[in-house]
């Protein structure tokens, strides 16, 4: 088997991986690159080795860096399935057309205000195209064997997020492992990773490679935030990813209420996007930790806002408050707008709940800058920045290394670093090489391999 790397090397965002047989060429995730500008520009750029021909795409998850560029593929001609699990495929029946969505309204944005140097700014893909995209999509249940030519593949949980799987290909006897993006083994709302089989190269995520996450009790954490700002009479604006993240802070934050450590404050959901997600949590509430109930009673206890004019009468809250809303990385959404009215409240906070990737507005915020830009305006940060360590979908290091040798991998296994910083890949890579008999190399982007 011949592997490229089309992404997700060197960086942590854009994960594609071209693995062809003589007969057979199969697409493991298709995601968009997120982040640097450099890096989106990536997006853009002609379509390598004609991947929109390929015989099949394989997801492991819904995540936009994982799956997002399949409705660029779409646009320009790509008709092959994309395998992937049943929630995986739910997920991304929301991602994908308001993907498209923001890309429409972001590019009229740029037009109407004159701030593009293209005179008519053109979205990556537009709703209409992403919607379309989703004919493409066979779901496939968890440790169910399906092949693409003469390639055999087996989906295996990796907790993270729903539907989240490593994939296993198989040919020739020899077996390749994607992990996609693994979980925490005591992960508040997921079941922890599957031990993967014996196989003789491994695509390993490094996204947390330089960090162990914190020992601290995040429930206590969050109270400490919630409570301060509202003694100070401000709001606590949260930007949040729609699919786990605002799934789990709004589970904690009506714990919290319910033991009364914190006050009952007015809390709003402002992403239509989320509460649709949240609604799959509950269908598919088999494959987490939270009951029928307490999705029910997260309903009951938070305001949903759906309605652009619903979102801008939060404004018009007095008093302290707490708004859920995208994006997770500060990058686009409705946070943005709040971001306008409470940014420069020095009452208020902004809490970040998860990975920030170099070059978002969320990693630039938490290194102290001073002053941010949206929609063209740049705005003064007055309002407390903080990160809610410990609830991050991602193994660290450690996790990441005792998931690898409770597996069936043996000693002289080959496993290349993909999905992370540079920093963080190159401490893994030592942890690893110290720690443990496999082989680990950082491969770089459009490298090729031979397994």
């Amino acid at each position: 088997m011949r592997l490229t790397f089309l992404g997700g090397a060197e960086t942590v965002t854009g994960s594609r991986y071209l693995l062809e047989t003589d007969t057979t060429r199969v697409l493991i995730d298709c995601g968009l690159f997120q982040g640097y500008k450099w890096l989106r520009r990536r997006n853009w750029q002609p379509i390598a080795l004609g991947i929109d021909a390929v015989d099949g795409i394989v997801l492991t998850h819904a995540h936009l860096d994982h799956s997002g560029y399949v409705p660029v593929l779409y646009k320009h001609g790509c008709r092959a399935k994309v395998w992937t699990h049943p929630a995986t495929a739910a997920l991304c029946s929301v991602l994908w057309p308001d993907s498209g969505r923001i890309q429409e309204e972001d590019a009229k944005y740029l037009k109407k205000h004159q701030m593009s140097r293209h005179d008519n700014p053109e979205p990556l893909y537009d709703e209409e195209t992403a919607k379309k995209a989703l004919r493409l999509l066979q779901p496939v249940e968890f440790e169910q064997r399906f092949s693409i030519g003469d390639i055999e593949f087996e989906l295996r949980p990796a907790g993270h997020i729903l539907g989240a799987a490593s994939v296993i290909a198989e040919h020739a006897g020899k077996r390749i492992g994607f992990s996609g993006d693994v979980g925490r083994p005591d992960d508040t709302l997921m079941y922890p990773p599957k031990p993967l089989p014996e196989l003789d190269c491994l695509l390993l995520e490094s996204t947390y490679g330089d960090r162990r996450h914190a020992q601290t009790d995040p429930f206590n954490d969050l109270a400490d935030v919630v409570n301060d700002t509202a003694k100070a009479g401000g709001v606590v604006l949260i930007p949040s990813f729609a699919v786990g993240r605002a799934q789990l802070i709004q589970h904690m934050l009506v714990r919290l209420m319910d033991a009364g450590r914190i006050p009952r404050l007015p809390i709003y959901l402002d992403s239509p996007m989320a509460i649709r997600v949240s609604d799959m949590y509950a269908d598919f509430h088999t494959q987490h930790k939270l009951n029928a109930q307490d999705c029910q009673q997260m309903e009951a206890r938070i305001t949903y806002t759906h309605s652009i004019e619903d979102s801008k009468q939060i404004a018009n809250q007095a008093g302290p408050h707490i708004i859920i809303a995208g994006s997770g990385m500060a990058t686009g959404g409705r946070i943005l707008h709040h971001f306008k009215h409470w940014l420069r409240d020095h009452r208020s906070t902004v809490l970040f709940t998860g990975h920030q990737a170099g070059g978002t507005r969320g990693a630039k915020m938490l290194q102290g800058g001073e002053r941010i830009k949206l929609h063209g305006e740049w705005v003064d940060v007055r309002a407390k920045v903080r990160n809610l360590d410990g609830l991050s979908g991602h193994a660290d290091y450690q996790e990441l290394t005792d998931w690898l040798q409770g597996s069936a991998l043996k000693a002289g296994t080959m496993i290349q670093l993909v999905h992370g910083e540079p920093d963080a890949l190159e401490a893994l890579r030592d942890h690893l090489s110290q720690h443990t008999q496999y082989v680990v190399d950082i491969p770089d982007h459009m490298s090729i391999l031979r397994i």
